[in-house]
């Protein structure tokens, strides 16, 4: 059964033993972002702060700061669950005969029960304020030292695109500037910032805006997915959790948040109002600098009698966000298997903070295939952020960092392996020569072939072999090692 909201999934991660109360007073300010990161580094469990100091709600934190958490807030016992389901359903042909289309229709009644359904009330608006409101009475964090203020880290936030109507979710920071303002973290390549484009080329004045804080952990998690633009996020929220997404009116604008939200924040953006957000410690483990974004404007409140605010905090690897980040390299490898069947497999260490750093293992098939495999990545949505893409053969474990760096640094030339490409970074990137443009590295780590100008022999790799093991493996527990 699906989690109905985010006090179920709460529950749920209380009974499996991954959720930790902390019954006293804790700031906001600086020390429950020490609380989380020393526990997602010590491996330790969810926190739910039941008296954020200043605060009457509740606050949780790392309720997805493990691969367990995460199995439990998808309700699988292995993320690879949810990529053999995308599998399944991509491989769904037309059914053929009678029969056959009698057989499919249990396929396409699930598939109709993903879609958002629209409810006429809602817990997300059991109280309702459009005035007398302040945005201070939210338990919002600073996480670290240098940051500008305050910062709401886990929204979920929705615009409509104006051309198509379709909806977007996405998640952006927002530094709370004041009672009723905030700023509006929309990075250039983000689906929230071309909305903003387009209403901006069309004249427009105002963007309505709608940001909900917790709900079902799949719905919240789909609002970090790198799904192409016109899949809309609460479909997709559908899938993961087997059960429609229930979507209900705004007060104060025709957008629509998820019914089930612990606290909805309505209002706009002015279309050319600018205002200096950041710095922010950001999950490179750097300082984000500050820099000139869209101001939001609250102008209306929702919340439950009693809600939970969920949140986050990023920095210095691995945090939370590392396993939100593994478990979306494992759904989405059988995406990307779609267009590059070589590709075996695929990892991004915490340490490479998902941008700077792709491993990636391909059956080589053809001289140059490796370099192929690099442009056709730096091809494909967010992935064309990749700073650096390491590219071996299929018999590398990638998902053992020490292995690729042993195997990849004796099996490359430098001047002839590693290619350099100019084209869009990352905007959290500080080290490119301008804003959201630099240079990206491929290094082909395969094996070289003569086809590629390699005509020296190629060494094996030193192992034992078998025979000696097993009789070794005995000797083994006679001299009682």
């Amino acid at each position: 059964m699906a989690y109905r909201d985010l006090r179920a999934f709460v529950r749920a991660l209380e009974d499996a033993g991954e959720l930790k109360r902390v019954p006293f007073e804790v700031d906001p300010v600086l020390e429950i972002a020490e609380f989380a990161d020393r526990s997602v580094k010590g491996g330790g469990p969810a926190l739910l702060f039941e008296k954020p100091k200043g605060h009457a709600i509740p606050m949780l934190i790392n309720a997805f700061a493990s691969m367990r958490r995460m199995e439990l807030a998808l309700e699988v016992d292995s993320v690879e669950e949810v990529a053999r389901r995308i599998v399944e359903l991509l491989e769904m042909k037309a059914p053929e005969g009678l029969m056959g289309k009698i057989k499919m229709l249990p396929k396409l009644a699930e598939m109709g029960s993903f879609f958002p359904r629209t409810v006429s009330s809602a817990e997300c608006q059991e109280v309702v304020r459009t005035d007398g409101f302040s945005l201070a009475e939210l338990p919002v964090l600073q996480c670290w030292p240098e940051d500008g203020g305050r910062f709401i880290t886990l929204p979920l936030v929705f615009s409509r695109n104006p051309d198509t109507g379709k909806r977007n979710c996405g998640m952006y920071r927002m530094q709370v500037f004041d009672e009723r303002t905030t700023g509006m973290h929309w990075q250039t390549h983000k689906q929230g910032a071309e909305h903003y484009r387009r209403m901006a080329k069309q004249g427009r004045k105002r963007m309505d805006v709608a940001v909900a804080i917790g709900a079902d952990p799949a719905t919240m998690y789909s609002a970090i997915l790198p799904l192409p633009p016109d899949l809309d996020e609460m479909l997709f929220a559908g899938f993961l959790r087997q059960k429609p997404v229930e979507m209900v009116k705004c007060k104060t604008s025709d957008l629509e948040v998820p019914a089930n939200a612990e606290i909805v924040i309505e209002g706009y953006v002015e279309l050319g109002e600018l205002r200096t957000e950041g710095p922010f410690g950001d999950h490179t483990g750097f300082y984000s600098l500050a820099d000139e974004y869209p101001v939001f404007h609250a102008t209306c409140l929702t919340r439950r009698e009693q809600p939970i605010y969920a949140t986050t905090i990023v920095g210095p690897p691995p945090m939370e966000d590392y396993y939100m980040g593994k478990a979306i390299e494992r759904i989405f490898l059988p995406l990307m298997r779609l267009q590059l069947p070589e590709v075996r497999d695929i990892a991004m260490p915490a340490e490479g903070v998902f941008h700077n750093l792709i491993l990636v293992s391909i059956r080589k098939s053809y001289p140059g295939h490796a370099r192929k495999v690099m442009h056709s990545i730096w091809g494909t949505g967010q992935a064309m952020f990749s700073k650096c893409i390491v590219v071996v053969d299929e018999d590398v474990d990638v998902q053992n960092p020490r292995e690729v760096a042993w195997k990849a640094l004796n099996n490359i030339d430098p001047e002839r392996d590693i290619q350099f490409v100019m084209g869009p970074v990352d905007s959290l990137d500080h080290a490119s020569r301008l804003p959201n443009y630099g240079s990206k590295m491929g290094v082909d780590a395969t094996r070289k072939w003569a086809g590629e100008g390699f005509t020296r022999p190629w060494p094996g790799v030193i192992e034992m072999t078998p025979e000696v093991k097993r009789r070794v493996d005995e000797m083994w527990k006679r001299a009682g090692l």
